[in-house]
């Protein structure tokens, strides 16, 4: 019996976040910066756990709607069939609430820091021409074209990627549970903004150290230095002479900024050890890291485990909800962030320092054009930004009208993408100088990777469907949050980074490469330009010439260049100075090879069933428009027992 639709009105859990929001944007900076995460987090996820919970649970059915966006019925059908969006602009919002997110706050600007500054901005925006922009804009075509989700449509292409949908089921998989930490955490840190508690300011909590350092008590440490060697800032939790610390460190007494190294001045605080309250809030409070390593797991935390599974909560009830305002919704949560990004701009550049941060961020150094890492590290963050090669996108186009221009959605959410990174990195690094300038030290000290960068230095600044079941939407949410609560332990934040640094690198890296050749390559780029022509996009020769190059040469070659580049300059998992040990780097490497191993597997099963030589690389009857007025034999179209619309499987020949 075939499975119901899935419906996608996942949007619906961001009431309680716009509620939230309507809050806290009334308070200072540090209180509602944390919401800002949550609601970039909770944008990502969601889209993640409605492609997850859509490819893992349901088939898929003929697109067809009222003009209202509405799921039309079919006479004598049991099961309503799926709606599309109501406009175009619900689905480019829709993408770009799960395209823009964290990985454009705090990832992009820490590798632009890394990476020569300005500098920076041109292999990323290459890698944005060649790899981001032609993955994407080929994950909407697919969707689009056929109305199916990823783990149909690459099946339906060729019977050798029929693995290549269950690849992006693992993908998505992983990222779903671990992203659905993140907001946890910024759950936690939105619940105690609300309540007022914001302990991130202070050194005398029970978990603070005396490396502790808090902005609060060094300007009252400040009040009255004249720039010599007596005059006083925030160390050891106290007020104390810069002198005092130069001796403490080695050194002898110079002036208010410098310290005697022999005959050569050089900074106080060269070997003097300060750890943001922030920080240490967000290590000893949020996570309860402790001395925790991967062989001491440490206990259990859990006010993440309520707040995880509150996150978890909020998903079930979303996504068994009907999607009749969840375009509507959209309008809202896609363009909100940038409200909230914009108002912590608007805050960084009014702080003392914000201008030496900013030409930090801006300063270029060309000479780092020429290290493979710069190109490699650009390479990632598209797809870690992009959020391609994970099926969302598939899915996401799938409830698209059989012509809408998907052509300059791509466009424009990619390019939308790029300047939210670059906007990103001005409101980051604004704060990055107020806060250099704050402690005495150089920016580059104060810069950070990571959830650092999002937790520890701006909170120191500052249609009717078919409906799932609901035993199998409980499950499959309880499932995630049980497999999730290991990273709610002290040391479960070594977990998530592992999960991340195998992830999204080389193996979807793979994928997306996989997915341009089984389009150019097995399908045809002939055959696909055909496509794009038939649902009202034709392209001039330049765009023809672009798109064909990119999908079929371009993507490949440099996707297997960066791999290789990847795997030579591999290094071990580490987490702020901690090296995992080669157990957990083993352990990484399973991850991300279970994203791939279902690609052979299915390869061996189409093997199994009889599929020989050109069989193996022509698609089957199930590839086809969902536009059904343009269906039409095909000669060379390999004859399945069912179609895609009379049961759950694409192939018989693929029922494992």
């Amino acid at each position: 019996m075939e499975s119901p639709e899935f419906s996608f009105d996942t949007l619906f859990r961001f009431s309680n976040n716009i509620m939230q929001e309507s809050v806290l944007f009334s308070k200072l900076t540090a209180n509602f910066l944390p919401t800002y995460f949550m609601f970039a987090a909770e944008q990502r996820s969601a889209w993640s756990c409605f492609s997850f919970l859509t490819m893992k649970t349901f088939g898929n059915s003929a697109i067809n709607s009222e003009p209202n966006g509405k799921a039309a019925s079919t006479p004598g059908s049991e099961t309503p069939e799926r709606a599309n969006w109501g406009r175009p602009l619900e689905f480019i919002l829709a993408c770009l609430g799960y395209a823009v997110g964290l990985g454009n706050v705090w990832r992009f600007p820490y590798l632009c820091y890394r990476n020569g500054g300005g500098a920076f901005l041109i292999p990323f925006f290459l890698m944005l021409l060649f790899i981001g922009l032609p993955i994407f804009y080929l994950e909407l075509y697919i969707g689009q074209y056929t109305g199916i989700g990823p783990l149909q449509a690459f099946t339906a292409i060729s019977p050798f990627f029929s693995g290549l949908g269950y690849c992006t089921l693992v993908v998505i998989s992983i990222i779903s549970i671990y992203y659905m930490i993140i907001v946890a955490w910024t759950l936690f840190y939105t619940i105690v903004s609300i309540a007022g508690n914001l302990n991130w300011g202070y050194c005398d909590n029970d978990y603070n150290t005396d490396a502790c350092y808090s902005g609060k008590y060094d300007n009252h440490c400040r009040e009255n230095n004249t720039g010599a060697a007596s005059d006083l800032t925030y160390y050891l939790r106290k007020c104390i002479s810069i002198g005092d610390i130069c001796e403490l460190t080695g050194f002898q007494p110079y002036d208010g900024t410098q310290c005697l190294n022999g005959t050569e001045p050089i900074p106080w605080y060269t070997n003097a050890n300060r750890i943001l309250a922030s920080e240490e809030y967000y290590n000893e409070r949020v996570l309860g890291r402790g001395d925790s390593t991967w062989e001491n797991w440490g206990s259990i935390q859990w006010h993440l485990v309520g707040c995880l599974a509150l996150s978890w909560l909020i998903a079930f009830f979303c996504v068994i909800k009907g999607v009749q305002s969840a375009g509507k919704v959209v309008y809202f949560t896609a363009l909100f962030p940038y409200v909230m990004l914009t108002a912590l701009m608007i805050r960084g550049v009014t702080l003392e320092g914000a201008a030496d941060g900013v030409l930090f961020y801006l300063s270029p150094d060309w000479n780092t054009l020429l290290d493979a890492r710069v190109w490699g590290d650009a390479a990632s963050q598209i797809f870690y930004s992009f959020g391609v090669a994970c099926g969302s996108l598939v899915t996401l186009a799938s409830y698209n009208k059989f012509n809408n221009n998907c052509h300059f959605d791509a466009v424009f959410v990619s390019f939308a993408n790029f300047f939210t990174s670059v906007y990103a990195g001005f409101a980051i690094f604004s704060v990055l100088g107020f806060q250099a300038q704050l402690m005495g030290v150089r920016i580059s000290d104060v810069a950070t990777e990571g959830p650092g960068l999002a937790f520890v230095v701006y909170p120191e600044a500052l249609l009717p469907d078919a409906r799932p079941s609901v035993v199998v939407t409980a499950f499959t949410c309880t499932a995630c949050f049980l497999l999730g609560i290991p990273m709610c332990f002290s040391g479960g934040v070594y977990l998530f980074q592992l999960l991340e640094w195998n992830t999204a690198s080389w193996a979807i890296l793979l994928i997306g490469m996989a997915e341009c050749v089984a389009v150019s390559w097995s399908y045809g780029i002939n055959r696909a330009m055909n496509d794009l022509k038939s649902m009202g996009m034709p392209l001039n020769k330049v765009l023809r010439f672009y798109w064909k190059a990119v999908w079929t040469v371009i993507v490949p070659i440099v996707s297997v260049g960066i791999l290789i580049f990847i795997l030579y300059d591999w290094t071990t998992p580490s987490y702020e100075g901690y090296v995992f040990p080669l157990f957990a780097d083993l352990l990484g490497w399973a991850v991300g090879l279970s994203t791939l191993v279902l690609f052979p597997v299915g390869v061996g099963w189409a093997l199994y069933h009889g599929y020989r030589g050109k069989e193996l690389f022509t698609p089957t009857e199930a590839w086809q428009p969902a536009n059904k007025a343009l269906i039409a034999p095909r000669s060379d179209s390999i004859v399945t027992t069912d179609s895609v619309h009379q049961g759950p499987y694409d192939n018989m020949g693929y029922i494992m």
